[in-house]
């Protein structure tokens, strides 16, 4: 087993300190007015530097994801009020507008990472069989299952289809590395072309109209009552969001004990996650 070296940096306040100022860096650097960056950033999106120089700093070994606590903070307190915030300001009306379309475009996603996995195992098989070699928690499709869960529901997914599924921890760890990669490799491409939208719409032939209606329309909603907030909107705009996450976890504190003594089947559903 390889032996498990510490980082360079284990102070998470430090940590905190330097990704803050490695964004703060980014997002300056992206809206400077001067030529080089003007051109650097034309080629690369800023929001994907703020995915990949953590990860260097990670790789490098100056710092690290799986020794730090702010992982386990952000996740639990910072994401859950920041997804409470934004979800108050999401226009239903407006979505609902959009048509079926956006929904059908969702639910094929969803269904790609479900069926991609089954049918790539059938391909793959057809042509190499020697992969299905493995048996009990060794067989490949357990390993699968973990990364289905990831793409659809994060690292609570992943595990949770561990659980269900029993996949050895040799074969966990291969998938956490395919995991790993092909969804970086992916999101890479994704925030890359996510700059230039209207390219390939225009490859596409996609009628992006009514998208475009929705953010012009929020666009002109926001400056018609943006204001410099008061302490007071502050206060308040931190109170809603990390009020809502604090109620949330009082409710899975009992919530997620009960389904695992009273409804131990349903622990296939993660609803035994105090988490989910």
């Amino acid at each position: 087993m390889q032996e498990q070296t510490s980082p360079f940096l284990t102070n998470d306040a430090v940590v905190f300190g330097l990704l803050m100022a490695t964004l703060a860096f980014i997002f300056a650097s992206s809206s400077s007015k001067h030529p080089f960056w003007l051109k650097f950033y034309t080629y690369v999106p800023a929001v994907l530097l703020c995915y990949f120089i953590p990860a260097v700093y990670n790789s490098l070994g100056l710092i690290s994801g799986e020794s730090s606590n702010l992982y386990k903070v952000a996740s639990r307190y910072l994401l859950p009020a920041s997804l409470v915030l934004f979800t108050i300001s999401v226009d239903l009306k407006g979505i609902l507008r959009l048509g079926p379309k956006a929904l059908i475009l969702f639910l094929t996603g969803t269904v790609g990472v479900i069926l991609g996995g089954p049918v790539s195992l059938l391909i793959v098989g057809w042509i190499q069989p020697d992969l299905y070699a493995g048996t009990g928690p060794d067989e490949l499709w357990r390993g699968l299952s973990t990364i289905a869960g990831s793409w659809i529901g994060g690292g609570a997914n992943q595990t949770a289809m561990l659980e269900v599924f029993g996949a050895s921890p040799v074969l966990f760890g291969q998938m956490i590395a395919v995991d790993v990669l092909v969804a970086n490799f992916w999101m890479a491409i994704l925030l890359y072309w996510a700059a230039k939208p209207e390219k390939i719409d225009k490859f596409l032939k996609a009628d992006t109209s009514a998208i475009y209606e929705l953010r012009d329309r929020i666009a002109k909603a926001r400056e018609a009552s943006i204001a410099i907030p008061s302490l007071t909107d502050i206060l308040l705009i931190l109170g809603i969001g990390f009020g809502v996450t604090g109620l949330s976890h009082y409710f899975a504190d009992f919530l997620a004990p009960w389904f695992e003594t009273n409804h131990p089947e349903w622990n296939q559903y993660s609803l035994n996650s105090a988490f989910f």
